[in-house]
């Protein structure tokens, strides 16, 4: 049986939790309050109601609460004043403490049970004594979260390469890992300062067309590949457009011809490398066991000279 849900995050952007709105009639954009693990909280609504499936053996969803009213209002903002006067006093007592961290985000607990602290650091940090003394300052429970620099980059924002707003910042909700395999998939530059980010990274969007490579790369023929097409013509692959599945052939004569991938009725793998590099290697094994030999040879030569040298007793 399908339960009606509605899509809520408390960061935007951030992760999407499901609740349960409870008969009350919300739209996406809007805000409410909802009890989650963490206490009272805050978040918006960015998925309008619908129906979903229950996961088997999932505990019910927690409800909504209610949709966030004036009074709410003017405490999110009397929230928003204290995380900014709070960020200035903890970023003090860290200089005061002389610890290894960066102060990158505070939040305020809507039901005012905790404030929490994100931080960037090298290494890990002792910072035991700086809780105790900003519980007493605050007097709340205090929690300090060490984060990565792609947690950093989100919170801070910027500009990236292409001169657009930083995606992790603007509507990533969950920041998956990105490998260097990706960039060569995609036959990218492998500097990098031309495929990291702003947080020194690789970048996310590496992801986004990295499917599309590696499955055209999958059906498509190589570099150097001799095909033939479904209309009898015959070249080698010389360029491929992966978006457009299109390829553009070299035949006998020079001219160059532009297909698409559906064209190609069979092709022939280019010759690999390695057999060329372990002919190379092995030409080169020959003429390394000639200089060995050589030069033992004139060792030997060298050892009789010394004989012959050597007085009689």
């Amino acid at each position: 049986m399908s339960n009606i849900v509605v899509g809520v995050s408390f960061k935007r952007p951030g992760k999407v939790y499901y609740f349960d709105p409870d008969g009350i009639k919300l739209e996406r954009g809007e805000f409410a309050v909802v009890k989650t693990t963490k206490g009272i909280e805050v978040g918006e609504i960015v998925e309008s109601p619908k129906e979903k499936e229950p996961k088997e053996g999932a505990e019910p969803l927690k409800k909504v609460i209610r949709r966030v009213n004036d009074e709410d209002h003017a405490k999110l903002e009397a929230d928003r004043e204290k995380e900014g006067a709070a960020l200035k006093h903890v970023a003090k007592r860290i200089v005061d403490f002389k610890l290894p961290m960066r102060l990158v985000e505070a939040d305020q607990a809507f039901d005012g049970s905790k404030m929490t602290f994100y931080f960037t650091a090298e290494n890990r940090v002792d910072f035991r004594d700086l809780v105790k003394d900003l519980a007493t300052h605050f007097r709340t429970r205090i929690e300090l979260r060490q984060v990565g620099v792609r947690d950093k980059a989100r919170v801070v924002g910027g500009i990236g390469h292409c001169g657009q707003k930083l995606c992790c910042s603007v509507f990533l909700s969950d920041l998956n890992p990105v490998s260097i395999r990706m960039a060569k998939e995609q036959n990218l530059s492998l500097n990098p300062h031309k495929i990291s980010g702003t947080c020194g990274r690789l970048m996310c969007c590496l992801q986004y067309e990295y499917a599309a490579y590696k499955d055209f790369h999958k059906r498509a023929p190589k570099k150097g590949s001799c095909v033939e097409t479904c209309e009898g013509g015959k070249g080698c692959v010389i360029q491929e457009n992966v978006l457009k599945e299109r390829l553009k052939i070299r035949d006998d004569e020079g001219r160059v011809t532009e297909i698409a991938l559906a064209d190609v009725k069979s092709f022939t793998k280019p010759e690999r490398k390695k057999q060329q590099q372990s002919r190379g290697q092995g030409g080169n094994r020959d003429r390394d066991g000639d200089k060995n030999q050589d030069n033992k040879k004139e060792g030997n030569r060298g050892r009789d000279r010394k004989r012959g040298q050597r007085q009689p007793r």
